[in-house]
């Protein structure tokens, strides 16, 4: 049986369609990475203002929350290709635009259509994804997806330092605009019906009930139910890790940027590695198992860290919680994929999504004075204590699910539940 990498690349070989999504999520996932750290760049040295950086952080994740909230049932209704398409071109032309943009309320309204952009694309590959690979190999499709988005991180965020600091952002914001351009041709090869089960597709019932219709899904399918309460909760916990570990780093380890840099690249490699073999561990545990360890891995990691003596243990324990956070959204992704039909799929990741964002900034609005107040050392420790309960609710959630075929029933007799 494979295991481990050689089972991703098999799917590679296997579903065509398939591969040319994953072509297409690693060269936008790169430049991506590239502009992030030039938008950052940017809009630092343009004001020397944190304020307006944490405008550019919200700008980012705000769009998610609105189209969970307002636009969810575009993904169902309509095509996945042409909306991944369309997105694509609209993150061409935005960073493109950026190269000219003159004031910082520019690069950050700039930044904001692109943040839209990804907040229907995301959704709508993972709800698009099952119909392109056959249902066994969907655990090592997911994986594939989430690994090269850690990895693209990883080697995009260095890349993206050395860029701007040599060439200057503008230079980012081109290689972004012609990532996103060969992703958009890339995508045009997959045909629109592997994308979508159209003879699923119900009539609509009108907007305001189609979109009641997701957030309905989710709490009463207990798959989906355990990925929102169990993720609401990890939001929580990586709001205070991703604003207390600058601190962590540079006031209470000492290390300086170079100590920010490695406890973030160790979180980065622990993702890749968790999310690359967690198909193998799930052909030997149940996903319920896998879900419940990968949050528990999660909350030591953030404890394991907390209590570090240098920068270096940190860096390693921020490794082993990276590697159960990628181990866990990959069974994020097959608890919704499986929990939810096709006609209902966009919506249920969206209504997550969204919620998932709504809290995460909040979680980061508290975390910069506690972490002021307490210190990061009690703050990563907070962290620790949300993972570890994720970890008990998601486990207790997911526990009597079953078989895949079983969690799949259950989120269709659920969407098909009256209200």
């Amino acid at each position: 049986m494979l295991t481990g990498p050689r089972r991703q690349l098999q799917v590679l070989d296997r579903a065509a369609a398939f591969r040319a999504l994953f072509l297409a999520a690693t060269a936008s996932g790169i430049g991506t990475w590239l502009a992030v750290i030039a938008l950052t760049v940017d809009v630092y040295d343009r004001t020397h203002s944190a304020k307006w950086v944490s405008a550019l952080l919200v700008a980012d994740f705000l769009p998610a929350v609105v189209i969970g909230l307002a636009f969810g049932p575009v993904v169902d209704r309509f095509s996945r290709r042409r909306l991944m398409v369309a997105s694509d071109l609209v993150s061409v032309g935005v960073f493109i635009a950026l190269i000219f943009a003159g004031t910082p309320g520019q690069i950050v309204a700039l930044a904001a259509v692109a943040g839209f952009a990804t907040g229907f694309f995301r959704p709508a590959a993972y709800a698009g994804l099952p119909n392109l690979v056959d249902e066994a190999d969907l655990p090592a499709a997911n994986s594939l997806l989430r690994s090269t988005a850690n990895l693209t991180m990883v080697v995009g965020t260095l890349l993206g330092g050395v860029v701007a600091g040599t060439a200057g952002p503008h230079v980012s914001y081109g290689i972004n605009a012609a990532s996103f351009a060969v992703s958009a041709l890339l995508l045009t090869t997959i045909p629109a019906r592997r994308l979508q089960a159209v003879e699923e597709r119900p009539e609509s019932e009108g907007y305001l009930d189609e979109l009641r219709s997701g957030f309905t899904l989710v709490l009463r399918s207990q798959a989906l139910l355990a990925v929102f309460i169990s993720w609401n909760l990890v939001m929580f916990a990586n709001a205070g890790v991703n604003v207390a570990e600058i601190v962590l780093a540079k006031v209470t380890f000492n290390a300086g940027s170079f100590g920010f840099g490695l406890l973030w690249a160790g979180s980065g490699v622990g993702m890749v590695i968790g999310s690359l073999y967690a198909p193998s561990w799930l052909e030997h545990r149940s996903v319920s198992v896998v879900y419940g360890a990968g949050l528990a891995l999660m909350a030591f990691g953030s404890l394991a860290a907390a209590l570090s003596p240098d920068v270096w243990v940190g860096a390693v324990s921020m490794a082993l919680g990276g590697s159960g956070n990628g181990a866990a959204i990959v069974c994020n992704s097959l608890l919704v994929q499986r929990g939810a039909p096709d006609h209902l799929r966009g919506r249920a990741f969206t209504t997550i999504m969204s919620v998932n964002f709504a809290l995460l900034g909040a979680g980061m609005a508290l975390a910069g004075p506690i972490t002021d107040s307490v210190g990061a050392r009690w703050v990563f420790g907070g962290a620790a204590a949300f993972a570890g309960v994720a970890a008990v609710v998601g486990r207790a959630l997911t526990r009597r699910l079953g078989s895949p075929v079983g969690a799949e029933q259950q989120g269709v007799q659920a969407a098909s539940a009256p209200s």
